[in-house]
């Protein structure tokens, strides 16, 4: 294994010590402007150590999890891999999947759905449309996201598949697509059924996706309010009226499921999501998730590196058309670290020295490993940023001679 070091403090000139790889300048000059984060593709959950960091605020939940939104590290979790009941977390999937039909063009907002029997016979909490009226696609995400109307979930699941239960499949299909390894939907409101569940960190790998997928749509999750049929009904979610950087996500509660919170919040140009899951009251889920969002802000941060695709280094390549490879991360790389240490980020290439002809662009020649105190922060692809075909027999012979020495 190769490695190649630079001090992530200032811009260091290139230094080649003969064929070896070159010094890499892994960390930006950007950082100190503090850029605005773009959408996260790359992710880790391997938790940064810091020994003045102290421990996550106790959380009286079945299962919970704290994660920076845009490099992906877990910074608190337990019981995250859990089999538990969403209740009406649930309807984040069923957003989720109806933000795609409308992104595909499949479904418009002005739609207009006929609300059945079964919607509006639905119990919980509900939205209060109609049997056998017409209601907007966008009304109905409303009642849903914001009132978490039971009605409004089936009225959408109904008219996007058919019938709610293809539209638990359409979930289940989503749901497979995003790595969601330990969920399975039978309804589209999260009323309790024995085959229903998923665990804290498959509804945050959701929301995740939401976040980024649909900003347009995810802006709606912070509406403090929403009236129909002249019924006006105020978000579930408390945080949104305790703290201003708070911008969503969904509550749920059914009794076998406890008190439940997705919770999403921005500061600066930061975004941390918390997952609770399985407290023993609205009050309980509302504090313990803000107390998880505090910890997180006051004591780590997240840096963007570099755009995805942008040139990190150029590398030797052999045996081929040409004898230089620009190299970088294949998509946006964000590292969150303990405050205040990003002096003590260290920065390096690994496994990238032995490159050959041919290499096609996004093809994987190497590793970007992010290290604080010793210890492995972030590991990520490093790619080739163009192709470079095989070289012809001459070049052959030249670079098996120098590679020789």
């Amino acid at each position: 294994m190769s490695r190649s070091q630079t001090d992530p403090t200032q811009t260091l000139p290139i230094r080649r010590a003969g064929l070896l790889l070159p010094l890499l300048l892994l960390i930006s000059p950007l950082l100190a402007a503090q850029p605005e984060p773009a959408d996260p593709a790359t992710t880790t959950e391997e938790q940064p150590t810091a020994a003045t960091v102290p421990q996550a605020p106790e959380v009286g939940a079945k299962g919970y999890l704290l994660m920076d939104h845009d490099s992906g590290v877990v910074l608190a979790q337990a019981n995250a891999d859990a089999r538990l009941e969403p209740a009406s977390l649930t309807k984040i999937m069923t957003a989720y999947v109806v933000f795609h039909e409308l992104a595909e063009g499949k479904l418009k907002l002005d739609d207009m759905a006929l609300v059945s029997e079964k919607a509006w016979r639905t119990g919980g909490s509900r939205m209060y449309i109609e049997v056998n009226t017409q209601v907007s696609i966008e009304d109905l995400l409303h009642g849903m996201i914001v009132q978490s109307g039971n009605d409004a979930s089936i009225a959408l699941a109904e008219h996007v598949a058919g019938s709610e239960d293809a539209f638990a499949e359409l979930m289940n299909r989503h749901a497979r697509r995003l790595g969601m390894t330990n969920t399975h939907f039978t309804n589209a409101t999260g009323l309790p059924g024995p085959e229903h569940y998923t665990t804290p960190r498959d509804i945050l790998k959701v929301t995740a996706a939401t976040i980024r997928e649909f900003p347009q749509y995810y802006a709606w999750y912070r509406a403090p309010e929403f009236t129909f049929n002249n019924i006006n009904q105020r978000n579930r979610n408390k945080l949104l009226f305790q703290d201003d950087s708070v911008d969503g996500v969904k509550t749920g509660h059914t009794e076998a499921a406890g008190y439940c919170l997705v919770a999403s919040a921005r500061r600066d140009h930061q975004r941390l999501t918390s997952v609770v899951m399985g407290t023993d009251s609205e009050t309980a889920r509302a504090r313990d998730s803000l107390a998880l969002l505090n910890w997180g802000f006051r004591f780590f941060e997240t840096a963007k590196l570099y755009e995805a695709g942008q040139q990190i280094e150029t590398l030797r390549i052999w045996s081929g058309a040409d004898t230089e490879l620009p190299v970088g991360p294949a998509d946006d790389l964000y590292v969150t670290f303990p405050r205040g240490r990003y002096q003590a980020l260290a920065g390096f290439i690994e496994n990238a020295d032995d490159i050959q002809a041919p290499v096609s662009r996004g093809q994987q020649v190497g590793d970007i490993v992010l290290e604080l105190d010793g210890e492995t922060l972030l590991r990520v692809p490093l790619v080739a940023l163009a192709a470079v075909e095989e070289g012809g027999i001459f070049r052959k012979a030249i670079d098996s001679v120098l590679r020789l020495f």
